[in-house]
């Protein structure tokens, strides 16, 4: 993914920063427990698209 649209995105619920997950499949929001999927190089930033992260994934994993 781009490092400047990385500078950009923003979770679209809390505003918080995002972060690429491990495979690059998922943007991840820390703060609320989420994770956005990215199709195609593009990020769904859609509530209803995005699943709950687990307990190793909100710490950091």
């Amino acid at each position: 993914m781009d490092p400047k649209l990385m500078d950009v995105l923003a979770c679209p619920l809390c505003k918080g920063p995002l972060v690429l997950s491990n495979d690059k499949q998922e943007l991840w929001c820390r703060a609320d427990g989420l994770a956005f999927p990215v199709r195609d190089g593009i990020p769904v930033m859609l509530e209803s698209e995005a699943r709950a992260l687990d307990a190793d994934e909100k710490l950091g994993g």
